[in-house]
């Protein structure tokens, strides 16, 4: 996001209203109300075109060489997947470049569905999440590019791990015991 608006992230970081972002996740607030409000009061924000931004926030994403042939292992070899993001309704613009739901279905989203209004490492998106699925966290097992998100989880009693990379992940969900 700095490279669209010709800032640093720590320009960005002074610059951008310190809710906004967050509240747009959440689906607290609308797409026009984050462009509306995008900006600290009084701070140099510059003007800029909000389905831009939508479209290179979108075109950030790819996805990860062998990632695809390792979900669809995991899924032949019964196990039930699912995405768990701290994203805002912009997840539909990835899912038109990506087509990751073909792979896992958007079950689990900040702004939307049964983890609306809830983002990790928050221990009531992970709550919510076992409810939905009607088991117990120690039954699951989050994947996360964020350590204080696997960490949460963990601490939530669910098996987590770190992603690194796609062939650091497979070693990680063998050694947790997953058969695939």
């Amino acid at each position: 996001m700095p490279a669209f608006f010709g800032m640093t992230f720590q320009e960005l970081m002074e610059a951008k209203h310190p809710e906004s972002w967050v509240k747009f996740e959440l689906g607290h607030i609308s797409e026009q109300d984050l462009y509306d409000n995008f900006w600290r009061p009084g701070a140099a924000g510059v003007p800029f075109d909000g389905a831009a931004l939508r479209e290179h926030m979108a075109s950030r994403y790819s996805l990860l060489p062998g990632m695809a042939e390792l979900l669809q292992r995991l899924a032949a070899a019964g196990y039930e997947l699912h995405a768990c993001s701290n994203y805002p309704t912009w997840w539909r613009e990835v899912e038109a470049r990506l087509r990751l739901g073909d792979l896992l279905p958007w079950t689990f989203l900040s702004c939307e569905g049964p983890m609306r209004g809830l983002r990790k490492p928050d221990p009531a998106a992970f709550q919510a999440a076992a409810l939905h699925l009607g088991v117990q966290p120690a039954d699951l097992l989050l994947v996360d590019d964020r350590e204080v998100n696997a960490q949460a989880a963990r601490g939530h009693g669910m098996r987590a791990v770190r992603f690194v990379d796609t062939g650091r992940l497979e070693e990680e969900l063998q050694a947790a015991g997953l058969e695939f």
